[in-house]
């Protein structure tokens, strides 16, 4: 049912795809068509296990160092593909031989580590039946006697210490035990959580793919819309792309003639400026140089009084008279020549107006839009045919969309879901049941081994408390006596339980480290889908065992590996599964079916753009005459001489400043007052002719310097002004209905490129968004890396290795106990010395409790 479910993803492709392709976007327009409806899934598909996770670590360290083997494919391939018959024979042959000697080889670690806990289970209890029934021989220490040494308090101490180290081991170990037996319920407890986010995103999944697929035949209205509109406009879309295409040329060309108009009225008034300047120049300079002259005429004779003839005057007055020469002008204005002939040419030019012309081109050409509007009205015609035709492809599509059975697959599926998920709610009390039996007989090992270090630890306990360093073996108190005693019953406890905790321990063993190898860590680097991908190893005769399962057509290229990693990446189910290779719709969804009437509709335009004149020959002529004006003749030469020379050969204020200074060198009177009068008379000069004369020339330079620049190489700039806006008359008149053509296939394109852009894009929604299967891959992580492998396997693995470890070291832990006791229990006999070896009186006693005391006795007859 999930693949007749899948069906329905076929509508939309218009080819057969396999891998994601790049959507293609139609120039110059791109639809937006939206975001396909997605809703985000709950299920988290990793688990965090907490501070616990320290311990998983060092039993994955402990597990390497057992089988630091790889995960061997090859090895269970040929496990896989081989024939094992009943007969002693099949397994005798050389080629099984060496597969079992290979798995020998790979599992060597389980087999020696499971080997020795069964050499634990099988000698541990025989050596307590045998130790048991030594003591009770009075052998083995069961005799009641203690024999002094001088380091016996050292002895003790050690035995004591070495005992409670171990206990502390066997300690951490059985916490380890309880905390992985805990941690294995509390997530079982709380995988119910989990278990329901997974059938929650897999209704999402099937309850939302419906709706994406309405969504995406829903689109189609927005292609058909968009072609459409176009259509309905194919005069102003179509006219502005030709007026682009051809303003590349038209708009230059008529901007040159603009910027030339612009040129000539400023030619003229260029022109203006330099006459007017000219003539002011003129008489400025002549005004200047008569008033210059009175001045000098009126210094000398001040200069000829007889009281520059006092030593004291003479030689500043001498200076002064040098410097009259320099009170004259510099520049002289007078030749230059008129401009007058070319102002009048130029005003002449200026009587049509070429703006005016130059505009009416550009109106013209702005027109084209609307020429095209009126000569494509037949287009508009054929529009109802056209959509027609686009309804009949979005009636195909809802046609074959309803004619697929996707409610009823929708219904079964849901049914089925619906059905798992109450078997699971039924059963998962069970589940729970079943684990509490499981924790209860979990805890009961670990507090059988608690049982042990009780003893033990009370043993340690009582025995250091009271024990009496003065008191004889014979006399030792009762709290002393007790802790030995707890030693011995622990001792005899661990007996009792240790090759059954030894059992446990080698049965998890083998099978959590084995599907850690086995099964766990090869899930995680995806080595375990290579082996089931491998070529038939599933089944003798299918190369692809996914393939042959869903398309029964095993030579399809569909993998474990790669669909589990595409919906890991919750890429769509078409993608996951290559389900193009179960319907091809080209046959409902060809493109080119339907756009060929479109096409051929649009290649019959005819535009004809001939009226449009971009400037006709009186402006072009206008444009000559401008270029024979003659203003490439004046001397310009001669006028930036004049200009480049200052109005006075000596700067008038400064001249004023330097007279008024050297008059100041005089003594007081009337001479000092008449060279002050005539510097002032110079600074009056200077503010009421000579700056505007300044101002004058400025002007005359600028304007000059704008002719020189137009004029240069005049006739050349209009003669290419001219051939351009030539250019582009032909190119409207000739090689417009080129553009036209071209354009209109572009136009073409962009109409199809809605439709084959619409197919893309239902590619790319099928492949990345349509019926996302991340929650396939959510329920194969939550089965196999959490329940099975972080759950159950990290808890089971952490529960034998505490559990084992504690196992282990109840052996050193029995030995030393056993020692210990010796020193803490209350002996039968003890060792009697004589006066002299004791340094003191001694003491003698024959019966101690009513016992013979047999050391007493030989040394007494000795004696």
């Amino acid at each position: 049912m999930a693949v007749e479910l899948c069906l329905l993803l076929l509508l939309f492709c218009g080819s057969t795809i396999s891998e994601v392709q790049p959507i293609y976007k139609p120039p110059p327009g791109t639809l937006d068509f939206g975001f396909v409806p997605a809703k985000t899934y709950d299920t988290g598909a990793y688990h965090e296990p907490g501070p616990i996770g320290i311990l998983f670590k060092i039993v994955h360290a402990f597990l390497y160092l057992v089988q630091p083997n790889s995960f061997p494919q090859d090895l269970i391939r040929k496990l896989a593909q081989q024939k094992f018959g009943n007969t002693q024979g099949d397994y005798q042959k050389p080629e099984n031989v060496v597969l079992t000697l290979q798995a020998i080889y790979y599992e060597i670690g389980f087999i020696v580590s499971a080997a020795l806990g069964l050499l634990f289970i099988l000698l541990l209890p025989l050596v307590g039946l045998c130790f048991c029934m030594c003591r009770c021989c009075d052998n083995c220490g069961g005799e009641m006697h203690q024999r002094q040494k001088k380091n016996a308090d050292c002895q003790r101490s050690c035995f004591a210490t070495f005992l409670f180290v171990a206990s502390l081991i066997i300690s951490v170990g059985v916490l380890c035990a309880y905390a992985a037996n805990q941690h294995l319920t509390n997530q079982v407890r709380g995988a119910k959580k989990l278990v329901n986010s997974n059938f929650k995103d897999m209704k999402i999944f099937l309850n939302d793919t419906p709706a994406q697929i309405d969504y995406l035949v829903s689109q189609y209205n927005t292609t058909k819309d968009k072609a459409l509109s176009d259509l309905n406009n194919v005069g102003p879309l179509l006219g502005s792309r030709v007026q682009e295409q051809l303003g590349k040329e038209v708009r230059p060309a008529l901007d040159a003639a603009l910027t030339m108009a612009g040129a000539i009225r400023e030619t003229k008034e260029a022109l203006e400026n330099v006459s007017v300047s000219a003539e002011v120049l003129q008489e400025g300079t002549e005004r200047l140089h008569a008033n210059l002259t009175d001045v000098k005429m009126h210094l000398s004779n001040t200069l000829n009084d007889s009281a520059c003839s006092v030593a004291q005057a003479a030689s500043t007055c001498n200076i002064i008279r040098n410097s009259l020469n320099q009170l004259n002008i510099n520049a002289n204005f007078s030749g230059l020549p008129g401009v007058s002939s070319q102002l009048a040419k130029v005003n002449d030019v200026l009587k049509i107006d070429l703006s005016s012309l130059v505009q009416k081109g550009y109106a013209a050409f702005n027109d084209t839009p609307d020429l095209v509007v009126n000569q494509t009205r037949n287009i508009l015609s054929a529009v109802p045919y056209i959509k027609n035709v686009l309804e009949s492809v979005g009636s195909n599509i809802t046609t074959f969309t309803k004619a697929l059975p996707v409610q009823k697959i929708l219904a079964d599926l849901t049914i089925y879901l619906t059905q798992s998920e109450a078997y699971v709610q039924d059963y998962f009390p069970v589940v729970e049941q079943y684990d509490f039996y499981r924790w209860l007989g979990c805890l009961i090992l670990c507090c059988m081994v608690v049982l042990i270090l009780v003893f033990f630890y009370l043993g340690l306990l009582c025995g250091t408390c009271g024990y009496d360093k003065h008191s004889s073996p014979t006399t030792r108190g009762c709290i002393s006596n007790t802790g030995g005693n707890f030693l011995m019953a622990g001792v005899g406890f661990s007996f009792l339980f240790s090759w059954l905790l030894m059992i446990v321990v080698v049965l998890t063993f083998v099978t959590g480290g084995n599907v850690e190898k086995l099964v766990c860590e090869p899930f995680e680097d995806k080595t375990l889908f290579k082996v089931l991908d491998t070529p038939y190893l599933l089944n003798q005769h299918w190369k692809n065992y996914l393939s042959g399962l869903l398309f029964k057509n095993p030579n399809i290229n569909l993998t474990f590996e790669k669909v589990y990693s595409d919906c890991k990446e919750n890429k769509g189910i078409y993608t996951s599964l290559h389900l193009e290779h179960l319907f091809n719709i080209n046959e409902f969804l060809n493109v080119s079916m339907y756009t060929e009437d479109v096409a051929l509709k649009i290649e019959h335009i005819q535009i004809n753009l001939s009226k449009i004149i971009l400037l006709d020959e009186i402006g072009k002529e206008n444009l000559l005459n401008f270029s024979s004006s003659g203003i490439e003749g004046i001397n310009f030469a001669a006028y930036l001489t004049e200009i480049n020379k200052s109005v006075t050969k000596v700067d008038l204020l400064s001249f004023a400043n330097d007279l008024e200074a050297r008059a100041d060198q005089l003594p007081k009177g009337a001479l000092e007052n008449a060279l002050k009068g005539h510097a002032n008379n110079i600074r009056m000069i200077h503010n009421q002719q000579v700056v505007p004369l300044e101002q004058a020339m400025s002007t005359l330079n600028q304007s000059i310097r704008l002719l020189k620049r137009t004029s240069s190489e005049l006739t050349v700039k209009v003669k290419n002004v001219i051939g351009a806006v030539n250019a582009a008359q032909l190119l409207i008149n000739n090689n417009a209905s080129l553009v036209i053509v071209q354009e209109t296939k572009k136009y073409m394109d962009t109409v199809v490129g809605y439709f084959e852009q619409y197919i893309e894009w239902v590619k790319e929604s099928i492949a990345m968004e349509v019926a996302a299967c991340k929650p396939i891959a959510n329920v194969i992580d939550t089965a196999v890396d959490i329940f099975l492998c972080s759950y159950i396997t990290d808890s089971v693995n952490a529960f034998w290795f505490g559990l084992g470890g504690s196992s282990i070291f109840l052996i050193p832990a029995i030995i030393f106990a056993v020692k210990l006791s010796k020193y803490y229990r209350r002996m039968d006999t003890e060792d009697v010395y004589d006066d002299t070896e004791n340094g003191n009186n001694g003491y003698h006693k024959e019966h101690l409790y009513g016992i013979h005391n047999p050391v007493f006795t030989s040394s007494v007859e000795q004696w």
